[in-house]
């Protein structure tokens, strides 16, 4: 990543230190597959893949606060093809992120991150479409 990249993200104390990763219960990697083989060995792509893994890690990550746990979303930078080998998976298989997961320290602490207004998100028309 760029400088300012590094700079942006300096308020959120965040390094390439990632000690929660390593002391957490469960650790979930994420991959994403854009396509794979048939059982005759022809090519099939995978449509929406990244909108289906968004959904469902969504949906894991209400489950996960649901449940009392707690997780940090973290993109393994340059690590993908080691995870890769050290878990077994198929060469076109790409991580998105991995999620630790468990019981939140004693001295855990979340960034106060402003979100934006929802009008500048938004537009609301007063017609409505036949």
């Amino acid at each position: 990543m760029g400088e300012k990249w590094v700079n942006d993200i300096k308020p959120w104390g965040n390094t390439f230190k990632k000690p929660y990763l390593s002391k957490c219960s469960t650790l979930i990697a994420v991959f994403k597959q854009v396509y794979s083989y048939d059982e005759k060995g022809e090519k099939r792509t995978h449509y929406y893949n990244e909108i289906s893994i968004s959904i469902a890690v969504g949906l894991m990550l209400a489950a996960i606060q649901n449940a009392g746990l707690v997780t940090c979303t973290t993109t393994p930078l340059n690590a993908g093809p080691r995870l890769r080998k050290l878990l077994g998976r198929q060469s076109y298989e790409k991580i998105l992120l991995l999620l630790p997961v468990g019981y939140a320290a004693d001295n855990a602490t979340v960034p106060d991150l402003q979100r934006k207004p929802l009008q500048d998100i938004m537009e609301l028309h007063d017609h409505v479409v036949k």
